[in-house]
């Protein structure tokens, strides 16, 4: 598969795919929302149930109608329980990916995380994967974790870069390079994450995420500009062209993720992993793009 470069490659590739997967999206009311749902139907990249609480809009209402085969609409009493009626469809089997429409995150996270009926298997992290797209940097870039873990632990880094590495792999990236994120190069005790990087590569070395090359602590600059890397005299397989990066906090993930989105005019993507199937969990301030390219990389 030759990899894929930007998010119209991430389209097209969904559009050809044999068979389309199922997005159940919970509380289709907003114009975002609208506009992805549109967007997913005209173009053929999945099927929708659209789990309504209590309302709907009437772009979801019309597409049911004229794509009863496509386009499956429920309406629920509340919000709390068109969440809970989306997470059993993705539990039966009945849809691929869960999608949030304007429920709020913390009322769908309750379903999601609910112990006997969520889609968090015991034992499993959670963690948020994003796939940036920035203008020059030439291909998607990914990083971990903006929005689920504040300060990983050793066992929580080893699940980031494991759901990472296999996004990488999806991609189309058989090779996924992981540079692991810190201000400096060096490893300090002061900084425990350092320590956990060190352990890390070990891991990679001895194959624990299959073919991939890692190198850190390095900072964002040195693993994405590789005369950065060549001033420093940082010699590493990594610096300079990273296909994944991975924070030391949930401060350094969310900062970079907000500061190249609004400076940089990134375009964006992102889902939860660690559940049973990928949870799209766009931030109200997301464009519609962004919201449909989250859809898109979780169907794939």
């Amino acid at each position: 598969m030759t990899p894929i470069k930007d998010f119209n490659d991430l389209i097209n590739h969904l559009r050809l795919l044999p068979q389309r997967k199922r997005v159940a999206l919970v509380c289709p009311d907003d114009s975002h929302t609208d506009y992805v749902i549109t967007r997913v139907i005209a173009e053929g990249l999945a099927d929708l149930l659209l789990v309504a609480g209590g309302k709907c809009s009437s772009v979801a209402v019309e597409l049911a109608k004229d794509y009863p085969d496509r386009v499956a609409l429920v309406v629920e009493p509340n919000a709390d329980s068109a969440a809970r009626r989306a997470v059993a469809a993705v539990r039966a089997g009945n849809a691929d990916v869960l999608m949030k429409g304007t429920i709020n995150t913390d009322n769908l996270l309750r379903a999601v995380l609910d112990k006997e009926c969520g889609l968090l298997e015991k034992g499993c992290v959670l963690s948020h994967i994003s796939v940036a797209q920035i203008p020059g940097y030439g291909r998607l870039i990914l990083f971990s974790d903006a929005a689920v873990i504040p300060r990983p632990t050793e066992e929580q880094f080893e699940a980031i870069v494991g759901y990472g590495t296999d996004v990488c792999r999806r991609i189309g990236i058989e090779q996924p390079k992981v540079a692991l994120i810190h201000c400096t190069e060096k490893v300090n005790e002061k900084f425990p994450h350092t320590l956990y990087y060190d352990s890390l590569k070990r891991k990679a070395a001895a194959g624990l995420w299959g073919d991939i090359l890692m190198g850190g602590p390095m900072d964002v600059k040195t693993a994405c500009d590789a005369e950065s890397g060549e001033l420093k005299g940082i010699v590493t397989p990594v610096t300079g062209c990273a296909d994944m990066m991975v924070f030391p906090n949930i401060e350094s993930g969310n900062v970079f993720y907000k500061a190249v989105s609004l400076f940089a005019r990134a375009e964006m993507a992102g889902m939860l992993c660690g559940t049973v199937a990928p949870v799209v969990v766009a931030s109200r301030a997301d464009t519609g793009d962004s919201k449909l390219y989250s859809l898109a990389l979780a169907c794939l």
